[in-house]
């Protein structure tokens, strides 16, 4: 007999844990690929020293970087308009017609006055005209001396005073080259004033020619200063007579020697006139001469004697 309560021999045991069916939900785990590679860890290596080239290489990169960077520069400039600076040359511009407004106002800028004008210190002085008259007189004029009837009771100047600028000199003669020159005073004398034999003798009808050195290589001559005279001023002459006089400034110019006044200065007139003649303009070394005349023109004023 068996006993009842006693378990069956393969009975399962009721304490053994019941098994659990696996989740069908649940991801199977795949197996590794066995061709797979396995990875390998790096081999250090060892650095090697660079070449000479190698080392120059960044430095021509950047080289080459900034010639791109000029040369893309250069090209864009060479793009842009150009600018007027005002140191190249002028272009030409069109004719016209109608003379511009500064050309109406420079219209007269060269063209030689009319007149001979009163000079001054410290003022330019510029030629008239050719065919201009002498200036007029500044004060009233009076009767000229009479001339002399006979040669041995002709006069003749013998002294120049010039108050305003200092001359007090003697006079001597002058006359003209052959070559049609007037003379001068001797260089060994500075000081010296020369009068040409052949024009009135100061105070007589006609002008009366007087002239003197404005310098010499010894330093200033008799004239220096002569160039500073001004209309009004005063020219005193004295005669071998005994009479003096007085000159009255009515005008001074300066002419070049190549278009020297002649008429004006050595033309006819119809009362006593005086004409004083230096040098100046710029001086020629080479020459040793002016390139222009300062002449003075006055009108007898008083006479005495």
């Amino acid at each position: 007999m068996t006993d009842q309560n006693m378990p069956a021999e393969n009975a399962p045991d009721p304490m053994a844990p019941v098994p659990i069916a696996p989740d069908p939900m649940a991801p199977v785990p795949i197996a590794p690929d066995p061709m797979a590679s396995v990875p390998v860890a790096p081999v250090p290596v060892a650095p090697t020293e660079k070449t000479p080239m190698q080392k120059a290489l960044p430095g021509l990169l950047i080289a080459g970087s900034l010639g791109g960077v000029g040369l893309v520069m250069v090209s864009l400039l060479s793009l842009a308009p150009p600018v007027d600076d005002g140191s190249g040359p002028r272009p030409m511009a069109a004719p016209q017609d109608v003379p511009t407004t500064v050309e109406m106002q420079n219209a007269g800028a060269f063209i030689l006055p009319p007149t001979v004008g009163p000079g001054g210190k410290n003022k330019p002085l510029t030629p008239a005209r050719l065919d201009a008259p002498p200036p007029l007189a500044a004060v009233p004029v009076i009767p000229a001396i009479p001339k002399a009837k006979t040669k041995t009771a002709k006069a003749r100047p013998t002294r120049i005073k010039i108050p305003k600028i200092k001359v007090n000199s003697a006079i001597g003669g002058v006359t003209v080259s052959k070559k049609g020159r007037l003379g001068t005073p001797p260089l060994s004398r500075p000081n010296q004033t020369g009068w040409y034999k052949l024009s009135p003798v100061p105070g007589e009808v006609g002008p009366s020619i007087i002239n003197g050195h404005v310098s010499t290589r010894k330093g200033p001559a008799v004239f220096d200063r002569l160039r500073e005279l001004a209309k009004g001023d005063q020219i005193y002459v004295y005669r071998s007579d005994g009479k003096v006089t007085r000159f009255t400034v009515s005008g001074i110019e300066q002419a070049s020697k190549t278009s020297f006044p002649t008429k004006r200065v050595y033309g006819n007139t119809n009362d006593s006139q005086l004409r004083l003649i230096t040098c100046g303009g710029v001086y020629n070394r080479t020459t040793h001469h002016y390139t222009d005349n300062i002449v003075v023109y006055a009108t007898l004023s008083k006479k005495k004697g």
